[in-house]
């Protein structure tokens, strides 16, 4: 094997190490925090190894192409991954239970994650997927003694399945039309020769994906299984997991001609426009910040959408640094309902009383879940807004009006429950009985990490400088 192809694989192979090693562990002697330890570890060996692949790329092999796309979808996905890690410590603590078995689901679906973000052959894809999405039906069913987090892992399991089913018929058909398996040969095939099956064909697997990005009509599962699941789980399927599912439409988008037909192009612009308005509509009535959250990710992946319509010009490095804004402020604002969840049996802390007041007990908590909520909303000197400026000037650039009306309409729909949770923040305290972080929460591994992604937040909102040029570059190896 040449050593650039090994160098490429290296982060994969060290997460999937990283797994077995911990499995290990478990069998020979249960010990929370030395398999947390391990966890950390090996994904940060793995982060460290995106930098040597940096070097080699762009890399093709049978089944999976590394190329900037796959190295900037890898980073946020091993990135949201070791803060999931260090913020599962927090809040499995209390749990009664066994503890170390999430954290080998966390890594076996942090490698499916990578294999799907650079996966070139339909093999791949499925297998990355059906990888990344496995553990996520134990880690979403994980606090089995609470019915809510029981309904999400089931309420998952089931949608995720029909999703999968819906994208084998798929891959079926369209390998029933051209004889290929290799998706780049496959989208070529079908652009010289689309027949009824082969549009069937990419419809149903664009039913599969667009489940898994949890857009509109595909999204009713998300408000419950947000809500039910525990909230490390649902912190890494609202990050890395909806980053590995984009980087792979991304890389459909950006490098088939069929991709860019127009009547794809009209498909997307229907699912961007109703997920944008129909996620920010239906999030003014929650009083579950849990719920609002998920809705909040709906509206977000409707705006990402925008990048697979245009798929020219500024596209990639749009779609680039709102992913990094959407992870960044995503973790913050999950990051903040773990801690205060974190001592406590029972459900998360998400319905919206049990943060009234919380600037008068937990003010640096405050202000990281606001900083949070008004990145999401695309308030200036926040990472948010950079993202948001982002996708209106490839809107206006490519002249897509619609759209760009749609992100200024959802935007201003979602400033009103953004502002609504912030507001709660400072309000006078409840009588009812509230929530708190523990006392030492920002000494410890997880207020550091959440208090950090916070000061990236804003950092990267005031001097976007970085972000863009690596992101820049990151688009100079993209699709090899």
């Amino acid at each position: 094997m040449p050593v650039a192809v090994l160098i490429a694989y290296l982060p994969i192979i060290l997460v999937a190490a990283t797994a077995i090693a911990v499995m290990l562990g478990i069998a020979w002697r249960r010990e929370h925090a030395v398999t947390v330890a391990a966890s950390v570890l090996g994904l940060g060996l793995a982060l460290i190894a995106q930098a040597f692949a940096w070097r080699v790329i762009p890399v093709h092999t049978p089944l999976l192409d590394f190329d900037g796309l796959a190295l900037l979808a890898g980073i946020l996905i091993l990135a949201s991954t070791l803060v999931c890690a260090i913020l599962s410590h927090a809040y499995l603590e209390s749990f009664h239970g066994a503890r170390e078995e999430f954290y080998v689901l966390l890594l076996c679906a942090a490698a499916g994650g990578l294999v799907l973000a650079a996966s070139r052959h339909l093999a791949s894809l499925f297998i990355g997927l059906e990888l990344l999405s496995m553990p996520l039906y134990g880690m979403l069913a994980y606090a089995y003694h609470e019915p809510r987090s029981l309904e999400a892992g089931i309420k998952y399991l089931i949608l995720s399945a029909a999703a999968s089913a819906f994208l084998l018929f798929g891959m079926a058909l369209l390998y029933a039309q051209t004889g290929e398996l290799r998706i780049d040969v496959l989208m070529a095939s079908l652009d010289s020769n689309t027949g009824i099956w082969g549009l069937a064909g990419v419809g149903l697997m664009l039913v599969g994906l667009g489940f898994k990005l949890s857009v509109v009509p595909f999204h009713l599962w998300t408000p419950d299984v947000y809500e039910g699941g525990p909230g490390p789980a649902t912190t890494f399927l609202a990050t890395a997991s909806k980053v590995a599912v984009f980087a792979l439409l991304l890389r459909l988008m950006l490098s088939t001609p069929v991709a860019q037909g127009d009547w794809l192009r009209a498909v997307f612009t229907g699912l961007a426009l109703a997920s944008m308005l129909i996620g920010n509509l239906l999030a003014l009535t929650q009083s579950n910040l849990k719920r609002i959250l998920g809705y909040s990710s709906i509206a977000h992946f409707g705006y990402l959408l925008i990048v697979l319509v245009v798929a020219d010009g500024l596209a990639a490095e749009t779609g680039g640094v709102y992913l990094i804004t959407y992870v960044l402020s995503t973790l913050a604002a999950f990051g903040v309902v773990i801690l205060i969840s974190s001592t406590v049996s029972g459900e998360d802390a998400a319905a919206l009383h049990h943060y009234r007041g919380l600037f008068w007990r937990r003010p640096y908590l405050t202000a990281v879940l606001t900083v949070a909520m008004l990145s999401l909303a695309g308030i200036p000197a926040t990472v948010g807004f950079i993202g948001k400026f982002y996708l209106i000037a490839l809107g206006v650039e490519a002249q897509r009006w619609w759209l760009v009306g749609g992100i200024i309409l959802g935007s201003a729909i979602g400033l009103y429950y953004y502002l609504r949770v912030t507001i709660t923040l400072f309000m006078a305290e409840p009588g009812m009985q509230r929530r708190d972080a523990s006392d030492d929460w920002g000494s410890r591994a997880g207020g550091l990490v959440v208090l950090a992604v916070a000061g990236l937040v804003i950092l990267l909102g005031v001097y976007p400088a970085p972000m863009i040029a690596w992101v820049r570059a990151m688009g100079g190896t993209l699709i090899g």
